[in-house]
C-alpha cells in the first residue's frame, strides 16, 4: 500500500530533500546537494520564482517509510504569456517499484488537469537555470553540481506509463590539451579587428556585480528562441546574483563587450565541486564550507556553465575571443578537463563552436511528456 503525502511544513521540506541521501547513499556517482540550498529553492519566502509560480512536493510512504518524492511546478509565465500549457516535475526519485512511481506521477497529473494544462513534462525545474532531465547513458560518469543523477531503472517507469521523450540532451567532455591556440588565435585577432570587440576579465567578484543584471539580460535575448526558454525576471536577477556569481571564481566570468562597451558575449565557468560535495554531505558547516573553498581554488576541472551571445553576434567568431581569454586563464590555472552541462542535441550551432576540441558526449539525458 502507497501512501502519499504532501510535504508542507519545514520538516516534510527537509525530509524531501534528503531523501535521495539514503536511496544513493552507496552510489559513489550521486553527488548529494546542500541541504539548505535545496531548502531555499523551495521557500517561497527566499525564491522569487514563487512570485510567477506555484509548486507542491509529495512524499510516498509504503508503511512508515519513505520511498519516493516529487515536485510539481507550474510556472505561470510559461502559461499566460508563451501559452504553454505545461505542468512541470521534477525532483522525481523513487525505489524501482512502478506503485510507486505511479502514485506520484498521478498526483502531478491531478493538479495538471485542475488547471486546465494539456501535458506533463519532466524532469524539470523552474527555469532554464534549473537542473533538467532524466540520465540515460553514462551512469558510470559522477554527476556534478548543475545536474540530476538517477539509476538506470527510471527510464523504464516513465516509458511503462505511456510517456514519450520530449527532448533529449547531451553531455560532453574534452581534456584542456584539445584546446589548442591556433584553432581561435587568429580568429580572435581578426574578430577584434574587424568588430571593434574586446573582453573584459575580472579578478574581484564585486567587479562582476554592477553588469550582471546586463547578462541576464543578454541571456533572456540569447535564449528567447528556444521552445522550453522561460525568461528570468528582475526579481529572480538580485536572487541569482546572490546565488550563483557570489560563488564562482570572478575569473572564470568572461565579459566580451562592442566598440560602444555594450555586452555583446558572455561566458560562465565554475570548477568542479563534485568531490567537495561528497565531503560535504550535504553541509556546509562545519566542514563543508571548507571542502568547498578548497574546490574553488584548487580544482583542475572546470564546467561551462553558460555562455550567451548577443544575436546580432552569433556566427560570426565572437566565441574565439572568449575561449583565447579562458585559455589563458585556464593555463594559469593548470586546468586537466572541461565539462559541459547539458546542451540540446539538436543545437548544431553549438556543436560547431566546440567542434575543434574533439567533444566526447559521455552522458545523455531526456526530458518525457504525456498528455493530460
Amino acid at each position: 500500500m502507497i501512501t502519499i503525502k504532501e510535504a508542507t511544513t519545514k520538516s516534510d521540506l527537509k525530509t524531501f530533500v534528503k531523501f535521495p541521501f539514503s536511496l544513493y547513499k552507496n552510489n559513489p556517482n550521486w553527488v548529494p546537494p546542500i541541504i539548505n540550498d535545496e531548502l531555499e529553492t523551495f521557500n517561497k519566502d527566499k525564491n522569487p520564482v514563487f512570485k510567477d509560480a506555484e509548486a507542491w512536493f509529495f512524499l510516498a510512504y509504503k508503511g512508515n517509510e519513505i520511498v519516493g518524492r516529487v515536485a510539481a511546478m507550474i510556472n505561470w509565465i510559461e502559461i499566460n504569456q508563451q501559452k504553454v500549457k505545461k505542468m512541470r516535475f521534477g525532483w522525481f526519485d523513487f525505489i524501482d517499484d512502478e506503485n510507486v512511481s505511479k502514485a506520484l506521477l498521478e498526483k502531478v497529473a491531478e493538479i495538471g488537469k485542475k488547471n486546465n494544462l494539456e501535458y506533463m513534462e519532466g524532469p524539470v525545474g523552474f527555469s532554464n537555470l534549473d537542473k533538467v532531465g532524466v540520465l540515460t547513458e553514462g551512469f558510470e560518469h559522477r554527476g556534478n553540481m548543475i545536474t540530476w543523477y538517477n539509476a538506470p531503472y527510471y527510464v523504464n517507469h516513465y516509458e511503462n506509463f505511456g510517456f514519450v521523450k520530449e527532448k533529449g540532451y547531451e553531455e560532453n567532455k574534452f581534456p584542456f590539451a584539445n584546446a589548442k591556440p591556433e584553432f581561435f588565435e587568429k580568429v580572435n585577432t581578426l574578430v577584434r579587428k574587424r568588430y571593434g570587440v574586446k573582453p573584459i576579465n575580472f579578478t574581484k567578484t564585486k567587479e562582476v556585480m554592477p553588469l550582471a543584471d546586463k547578462m541576464f539580460d543578454l541571456f533572456n535575448e540569447t535564449y528567447a528562441s528556444l521552445a522550453s526558454f522561460v525568461p528570468i525576471t528582475d526579481i529572480q536577477k538580485e536572487y541569482f546574483k546572490k546565488k550563483y556569481i557570489s560563488f564562482i571564481n570572478p575569473e572564470y566570468i568572461k565579459f566580451i563587450v562592442d566598440k560602444d562597451d555594450k555586452l555583446i558575449a558572455f561566458g560562465i565557468v565554475m570548477p568542479s565541486f563534485a568531490d567537495a560535495l561528497h565531503k560535504a554531505k550535504g553541509k556546509l558547516f562545519p566542514f563543508g564550507i571548507y571542502h568547498m573553498l578548497q574546490a574553488r581554488k584548487k580544482s583542475k576541472d572546470v564546467i561551462f556553465y553558460l555562455i550567451g551571445v548577443h544575436p546580432e553576434y552569433q556566427n560570426k567568431g565572437v566565441t574565439a575571443v572568449m575561449f583565447y581569454e579562458y585559455y589563458k586563464t585556464f593555463t594559469e590555472k593548470g586546468v586537466n578537463y572541461c565539462f559541459r552541462t547539458p546542451e540540446l542535441e539538436e543545437n548544431i550551432a553549438i556543436k560547431q563552436i566546440w567542434k575543434h576540441f574533439k567533444p566526447e558526449v559521455y552522458k545523455k539525458r531526456r526530458t518525457y511528456r504525456k498528455d493530460l
